[in-house]
Order: structure tokens, then C-alpha cells, then sequence
């Protein structure tokens, strides 16, 4: 009997800010090995193998969040280990994927932008996160992408007060 093959997830997500510009947004995401300090999710991100530059394909960081209570395994970390495939720094975008991680997550891979606005205005930019990905059992595509959305926001919302000082 045929297995019923499962459609693949996708979505963009977008953040507006107003205040900050691309350029100022940019090194903020650049720095691949630090988006702990911009995703509430997470409490640390560091480089663990690849390139020892953390801004070249290949590089692979360990990300992991806070303990969270398992009912039938106890307290675990959630962590995923995710591989830069691309960083372009001209056109602001870097994708990755995640190869491992205790989430549920299979052949997750993302796309993140730094898009300026085109207003006349120097000010203004906005964050683009698209991603593909296989379904994620127990959730819903619905339900990823409202967590997606929170998480946008506030990293988003944290990128802009840290560039306004």
C-alpha cells in the first residue's frame, strides 16, 4: 500500500520597523551565532562545528531554549542545531536549516531578510522570515505559524530598541 505523502509547510512572515534602518538591522542577524540575544525562546547560541568563522556556509550553531516540563520524560531543554547554507550580506538574507533538534522539526528550512523601505525616508525596514518545512507532528500549520509570528515580533521588536540606543 502506497504511503500518503504529506504536503509540504511554507510561509513569509514579515515585521515592519520604523524607527531602525536595514543597515543598522543587518549586523544584528549577521551574527549568526548570537540570535539568542534577539529570540525570546532561546537562552543561549553558540558555534559548534563548521567554519570557525560563524558567518560561512557550513557553520552549525547549537541553539536551546528553557527547560520545559515533558509529562512522560520530565524536564527537558528544547535545542535544535541549525546549518548556515547561505549568507549574502549585499542582499541583506541568510538561510538555514535545522538538521537536529528535539522539536519535532524535518527538513525545516528558513530563509531570513533584511528588506529597506522604500519611502524616500532613510528610517524604516522590514524583517521577511519565510520557511519550508515538513509537518511537525501534533501541531498544526495554523498554530506554527502564530508561534512564528510571536517570535517575529519580538525579535523585531528587540532589534529596533537596541538600534535606537
Amino acid at each position: 500500500m502506497a504511503e500518503e505523502s504529506q504536503q509540504k509547510w511554507q510561509a513569509k512572515l514579515s515585521a515592519k520597523l520604523t524607527g531602525s534602518t536595514a543597515d543598522q538591522i543587518w549586523p544584528l542577524l549577521e551574527d549568526y551565532c548570537n540570535i539568542h540575544k534577539w529570540l525570546q525562546v532561546l537562552d543561549t547560541c553558540y558555534h559548534i562545528e563548521g567554519s570557525p568563522d560563524p558567518g560561512q556556509p557550513g557553520c552549525i550553531r547549537y541553539c536551546s531554549g528553557p527547560v520545559i516540563s515533558v509529562e512522560k520524560d520530565g524536564d527537558t531543554i528544547i535545542w535544535a542545531n541549525e546549518k548556515l547554507l547561505i549568507m549574502d550580506p549585499v542582499e541583506r538574507y541568510l538561510s538555514y536549516e535545522i538538521n537536529e533538534s528535539n522539536m519535532g522539526f524535518d527538513n525545516y528550512v528558513a530563509t531570513i531578510k533584511v528588506i529597506p523601505e522604500d519611502n524616500g525616508n532613510k528610517k524604516g525596514c522590514e524583517i521577511e522570515w519565510s520557511f519550508v518545512a515538513n509537518p511537525i507532528k501534533g501541531v498544526t500549520l495554523e498554530n506554527f505559524v502564530s508561534y512564528m509570528r510571536s517570535i517575529l515580533d519580538t525579535m523585531a521588536k528587540r532589534m529596533e530598541e537596541a538600534t535606537q540606543g
